[in-house]
């Protein structure tokens, strides 16, 4: 687990606002130098914690339903159902699940009917695939994108500027 103190987890927020910041908008809005800036912000990027990406708004091209489909499989068929599912474009989330149900399976689509065709004509003729719920999402107030690292697992550090 990589260590980060709370001038890191104020940068990631920072980024989390607004991803395009430059290092001299960071440094200014922390009263940091901007080589402290670019410093850490390289460290947070090269030990992982945080990637640089593109994050498409599915709505402003035309996908605007969300469904979330949790599939029961057959024991000696999750993985390779699993791995079926990251194939199709209107799937954006494939988890591996613990509970009632074996395999979370988030789709993006145009219509309900969209969903409901992938789900039975696709997802329902997929072998190992013994059932599936669906749920419409009609409204996602936080997600993956929003999350912040919690300030309590930040290290007490001199502030280095």
């Amino acid at each position: 687990m990589s260590k980060i103190d709370i001038i890191d987890k104020k940068i990631v927020d920072l980024l989390i606002e607004d991803g395009r910041l430059s290092c001299s908008e960071i440094a200014r809005r922390l009263g940091i130098s901007e080589r402290s800036a670019r410093y850490r912000l390289d460290k947070l990027l090269e030990r992982g914690i945080i990637r640089v990406r593109a994050v498409v708004d599915p709505k402003s091209v035309g996908f605007g339903v969300v469904a979330d489909v949790m599939l029961e499989v057959e024991s000696d068929c999750i993985q390779d159902v699993a791995r079926k599912m990251t194939e199709y474009s209107c799937v954006s989330y494939v988890a591996y699940a613990i509970g009632e149900t074996d395999v979370s399976v988030q789709i993006i689509a145009r219509s309900n009917e969209e969903v409901y065709r992938f789900v039975t004509e696709v997802i329902g003729k997929t072998p190992g695939v013994r059932k599936t719920v669906t749920s419409i999402v009609p409204s996602v107030l936080k997600d993956v994108y929003q999350w912040s690292i919690p300030i309590e697992v930040c290290e007490p550090r001199e502030l280095v500027t």
